[in-house]
């Protein structure tokens, strides 16, 4: 039989002082005893970072609320100090927050340097979470109603951008996850942050403000169905992951909706739109941020349906490719998708991607046009099938795509509407471009021009 715990049998307590202690002390005799159930009752407990073990299940019980710690030093006793399952001192790093960057179009970093490895290293000051699982398997978070995780915008800084602190959760090379149920609010940073994890299983579950939503990083068997995102920052995110489902979830961000990089990357039944309900964190004033103050605001309007992300500092170890989006609809969204290999945008100087396609579409007052700079080694593959777009009326398009180094382009049963511009797709590179029961204001002769002029992608 599995063991079944309440952490109020190991001394927790509703009472606003930190209770780490004792829901670790619950957890770690679970496991010991062979694995079982810990349940949080209803209350709001206090606490820093706490490690979840394998054959684990976290339950939140009916409005429970595990708070986070305003303080960033709560979050390292979990794993520094932590005696049953020690991590190496090598896999542990203080090291503050490094940005990547690119300079004159080349992206600045150096493998070896431990510093730029702070993704890569569970024991990373960037990595810490108020809920940690490290090098396990069989690990459950379940939420009953008015269950949440509160991040409490723990102000570190010397994290990210100078303010960032701990995520809500963080996994690192865990297997067999099943998130359900609950909430994260005004996490510190990102919301859900799983790092070399697979079979990853996350259903009903809502985000509001914080940071990203849900970021996954060299990932496999990823699924997250019937999930609300409210964010201030890009509400699902990654790249390097293998087989992905992200379907009939509301994505609602002031960032994108999607800034992913995959291979076999699924988006379906999604309704995605803005502006976002939440500001971006990083616009608040720095006092405010210090003061952890939270992000009530409106926040600016979605900058793209989807964001392509591959950046250096995680390996990626297949082609991305097999990206559909699909049955989705999108409101009052910049732009369905940025693709940018020009060479001035950090985050996508890694490997390119082979193709996208998006198919069965209802898209209304898009504002911007797609940008789709691929590379010459690698040129874009990009699909629009049964998709009708209605561009805002105080938008100045010249043209729906500006695109270079794609190798083919086709519409397929594409209605295109409130579109001033002189033309569909305009390149930089020769390329193909197909177009097959389209239906908008331009002469076929004017669909697709090429120009010589400058090629400019301002990066987001």
């Amino acid at each position: 039989m599995k063991t079944i715990v309440n952490i109020m049998d190991f001394g927790a307590l509703s009472n606003g002082e930190l209770q780490t202690r004792a829901i670790q002390d619950a957890i770690d005799h679970v496991f010991l005893a062979g694995g079982g159930e810990v349940q949080v009752p209803k209350g709001v407990y206090m606490t820093g970072g706490i490690r979840l073990r394998s054959n684990i299940t976290l339950h939140l019980l009916e409005g429970a609320v595990l708070k986070g710690s305003q303080d960033p030093e709560d979050y390292y006793a979990c794993y520094t100090e932590d005696k049953i399952e020690p991590i190496l001192p090598s896999r542990i790093t203080d090291a503050p927050y490094i940005p990547l960057k690119t300079i004159q179009g080349e992206t600045c970093y150096d493998e070896s340097d431990v510093r730029y490895n702070f993704r890569r290293l569970p024991g990373s000051r960037w990595n810490n979470a108020l809920i940690r699982a490290i090098d396990v398997e069989n690990v459950a978070i379940i939420g009953e109603i008015n269950s949440c995780i509160d991040g409490n915008n723990c102000f570190d800084e010397i994290g990210e951008e100078n303010f960032r602190g701990p995520h809500a959760i963080t996994f690192f090379n865990v297997k067999n996850i099943i998130l359900k149920g609950y909430s994260v609010k005004d996490s510190a940073n990102w919301a859900h942050n799983m790092l070399f994890c697979e079979n990853i299983n996350m259903n009903y579950v809502k985000v509001c403000a914080g940071h990203d939503g849900f970021d996954a990083f060299t990932s496999k068997n990823i699924t997250i169905t019937n999930c609300e995102f409210y964010t201030g920052d890009d509400c699902v995110a990654g790249f390097g992951n293998v087989n992905v489902l992200v379907a009939d979830c509301i994505l609602n961000s002031s960032c994108s909706a999607l800034r992913f990089g995959g291979t076999n990357v699924i988006v379906r039944g999604c309704n995605i739109y803005g502006p976002g309900r939440y500001l971006f964190r990083g616009k608040l004033p720095y006092d405010d941020k210090r003061a952890c103050k939270p992000s009530t605001s409106p926040g600016r309007n979605m900058l793209s349906a989807f964001t392509y992300y591959a950046d250096y500092s995680m390996p990626i170890p297949e082609m991305p490719e097999n990206i559909v989006v699909k049955d989705c609809v999108f409101i009052n969204v910049d732009r369905f998708l940025h693709y940018n290999f020009s060479g001035n945008e950090t985050w996508q100087r890694h490997r390119p991607m082979n193709n996208i396609s998006f198919e069965n579409i209802k898209a209304t007052d898009i504002s911007k046009g797609i940008f789709a700079y691929g590379t010459e080694e690698c040129p874009l593959e990009m699909k629009f099938k049964n998709v009708d777009i209605c561009i805002r009326d105080d938008a100045t398009l010249s043209e729906l795509i500006r695109g270079a180094y794609c190798k083919r382009i086709t519409f397929e049963n594409v209605k295109i509407m409130n579109f001033k511009g002189d033309c569909l797709v305009r390149t930089l590179t020769d390329g193909e471009c197909i177009f097959q029961n389209v239906e908008s204001k331009l002469d076929k002769k004017d669909l697709v021009k090429k120009t010589d002029g400058a090629f400019n992608v301002k990066p987001i």
